[in-house]
């Protein structure tokens, strides 16, 4: 059996100290619960001693997360933002002091203008107060990658001494090299479990050069047992260790690494979406593990291969980390192949005498609005008149939507049609879009909520295109659904009717599994 690698995550302090991503109390319970959820076996929810506000936060967390994570709060090592911590996460079931102090000649010299050995009795000191309140103390050597070596090492096994059950070896400013670094972990693995083999090793990594999961992976591979990530890899500066990129890398990898997580991969996706509505950060397209690209395929060549098996192109199934089925992506790129496939899966079948006009048709809309989804391969097929095959069943369609604010109270009233039935109905809302999903809701009339909402722009100008992308769960299945239209309204209830689309299949036959194979 692998050793277990313990995941310690720090959105909820080192995620939000990212600009304009500051969270309420409300909003810092519901993403530690979700991380619970998740099952991260530590988790860092606040720095107690920087006001008021976070204090009461870390204190509500240690209060309602349960015993199957641990709670930690960072501090100085100084005696008031010990007690600060130990008053803050007391009440948790599994309470963890985390300090931090700096290693480097840098931070010795010109942040604290003291010699070496009195930085070390700094921590000595701040350790031995910190072990009399808690059994569980981490010690974080601050910029130790820049440190020397021979004074890192001093300084741990003078914290270890001093009673330090975690020792974590942070690359703070994102220097480190992924070969270099995972030679000193060795080095300091290789003393350290001869000092005291209990004392568990972390790592702690920045992505100033885009290197943070690499430094991470590589201190796993040389002994490290334990990593401090966050989620979507938020972060001070260019972020810290993506979590889901470690977790998944880990688990693709178990020999090479001989270890593994206990995280449950099914709730990444989810939590990932959670921590950027919250906190108002977007996940770049391309992210990998959890961006909107990582599993959508837009070149004729990749999705000919998938559509033969989807492990032509696939290192793991999109169900792995709780997202949607892998998507085809229609563009002026994809092939006669994929264009079918769309086509069938709506209910059609296309004649071959037909295809080739059809086929010339997708293309030129293609290269006007840049990617095609299933609310624009219908119009295209209705407007050529090729019958449905009569396989699948009816699908919604936007027939007219009115948006009206009148005393500040937006309404929308829309028109649905499925097959020949046509639905009326109309709904006010806090917003505009609010008011037009709504009344879209009540038309379908199916259970399901809404979970993401997204706007993104991919054009310059007064005739500039707007791409919608949504995301709406039932029976705990997400379904997806994007529209790009210069009108954001009306790309915006395309995006939701096309998840809505893709819900109907899915229910009637297995619509996200076809796409799987």
């Amino acid at each position: 059996m692998s050793r277990k690698i313990y995941v310690f995550d720090t959105t909820l302090r080192d995620g939000e100290q990212v600009p304009g991503a500051k969270l309420n109390l409300a909003e810092k319970l519901a993403v530690a619960e979700q991380l619970a959820k998740m099952k991260v076996d530590m988790m860092e929810v606040g720095f107690p001693s920087s006001s008021q506000g976070d204090f009461e936060a870390v204190r509500a967390i240690s209060r309602k997360i349960g015993k199957d994570v641990w709670i930690a709060a960072l501090g100085r090592a100084v005696e008031s933002d010990i007690d600060c911590i130990y008053e803050s996460i007391r009440e948790a079931e599994n309470p963890l002091i985390h300090i931090v102090l700096g290693s480097s000649e840098v931070h010795v010299s010109k942040k604290f203008r003291k010699t070496p050995q009195q930085v070390i009795d700094m921590g000595v000191g701040a350790v031995k107060y910190a072990r009399r309140l808690l059994p569980q103390v981490q010690y974080s050597l601050e910029d130790a990658s820049r440190s020397e070596f021979e004074y890192l090492w001093q300084t741990i096994e003078a914290v270890v001494k001093a009673g330090a059950t975690i020792i974590n070896v942070p690359d703070t400013v994102g220097f480190a090299i992924p070969d270099e670094f995972g030679k000193l972990i060795y080095r300091i693995n290789d003393r350290l479990k001869n000092l005291d083999p209990k004392v568990l090793l972390s790592v702690h990594c920045h992505n100033d050069t885009g290197l943070a999961t690499a430094n991470t992976l590589a201190a796993v591979k040389n002994g490290a047992d334990k990593v401090e990530c966050t989620i979507n890899g938020i972060g001070e500066r260019a972020g810290n260790t993506a979590l889901e990129e470690v977790v998944m890398g880990i688990s693709l990898h178990e020999a090479y690494y001989g270890g593994h997580t206990t995280v449950d991969t099914r709730q990444i996706y989810e939590t990932s979406r959670m921590v950027s509505a919250t906190m108002g950060l977007d996940i770049q397209v391309n992210k990998a593990i959890t961006g909107e690209n990582a599993f959508a395929h837009s070149s004729g060549i990749h999705q000919d291969g998938l559509l033969k098996s989807k492990d032509v192109y696939e290192i793991m199934d999109p169900e792995t980390i709780g997202a949607p089925a892998m998507e085809i992506v229609l563009t002026a790129r994809s092939g006669r192949h994929a264009f079918m496939h769309i086509t069938r899966q709506l209910g059609f079948d296309i004649p071959e005498e037909s295809m080739g006009e059809i086929y010339q048709q997708f293309l030129a809309m293609a290269d006007a609005k840049k990617e095609i989804y299933d609310n624009d391969v219908l119009t295209l097929l209705k407007n050529s008149t090729i019958p449905s095959s009569g396989n699948n069943p009816q699908l919604w369609q936007l027939i007219n939507y009115e948006m009206t604010v009148a005393r500040g109270l937006p309404s929308a009233t829309v028109t649905l049609a499925k097959g020949d039935k046509e639905v009326v109905t109309r709904q006010t809302g806090s917003g505009v879009i609010d008011a037009l999903y709504g009344a879209i809701m009540e038309a379908v009339d199916a259970p399901m909520e809404l979970i993401d909402y997204r706007i993104n722009s991919l054009s310059r100008g007064k005739g500039s295109l707007g791409k919608v992308t949504t995301q709406i769960r039932c029976d705990d299945q997400l379904f997806a659904g994007k529209a790009i239209e210069q009108d954001v309204m009306r790309a915006s209830a395309l995006a939701l009717i096309n998840a809505i689309n893709k819900m109907v299949l899915e229910q009637a036959f297995g619509y996200q599994q076809e796409a799987l194979h």
